[in-house]
């Protein structure tokens, strides 16, 4: 697996050049971790004495879903900032009215989760009861939903924010609302409305 090209200038209005380094590091550790896991994987370490209490085949197994998450998310987190558009597409508009009524809603509802996660906010379909929900991680590994498809992802944890917002969480969250790529996230929603 290797580390995706991300521009800068997409995440400029959110986060300043330092702040977005850090979490390109982070991001980068992440890639190396996933891949070194798999490596390791290959060669079936210690599965015999695999178990759930403690074993060195199951802390690679919890970290193989932790790293890969890690991977995942920053890199839907990063596609989806960039304000090249500056309102919702048609795709996303039937979406947030079906499942909140309205934009107004589903934002309330979405800085709500965000101000409650430790690590992730996720705008998703479940795609078991077909529906959106705003969704709280957090950890990678942690309110993971089965099946459930990004559609919006917003990075909660401190190391995407607190270098330029300290605790103002609130701030942080309006401005990646702001700046949102929603052209990335109506591809992404056109394939959800497309299946409901």
């Amino acid at each position: 697996m290797k580390i995706a090209k991300i521009d800068f200038s997409y995440t400029t209005n959110v986060v300043s050049q330092p702040q977005f380094d850090a979490h390109m590091k982070l991001y980068g550790g992440y890639v190396d971790k996933i891949n070194e896991i798999d490596k390791t994987l290959l060669s079936n370490p210690e599965s015999a004495a695999a178990n759930a209490v403690y074993s060195h085949y199951r802390g690679l197994k919890k970290g193989e879903t932790f790293a890969l998450n890690g991977v995942i998310l920053h890199e839907e987190y990063f596609a989806n900032l960039g304000n090249s558009h500056t309102a919702p597409g048609p795709a996303t508009t039937q979406l947030i009215n079906q499942f909140f009524g309205n934009y107004d809603n589903w934002l309330a509802d979405f800085t709500a989760t965000a101000m409650s996660a430790r690590g992730w906010c996720i705008t998703a379909f479940d795609q078991r009861s077909h529906t959106i929900h705003n969704f709280l991680q957090d950890a990678h590994d942690d309110g993971v939903i089965t099946m459930a498809f990004p559609i919006i992802v917003l990075d909660m944890y401190e190391h995407a924010y607190f270098m330029d917002y300290g605790t103002n969480k609130a701030d942080y969250i309006h401005k990646f609302i702001n700046n949102l790529n929603w052209s990335a996230i109506e591809a992404r929603a056109a394939k959800i409305a497309a299946i409901i």
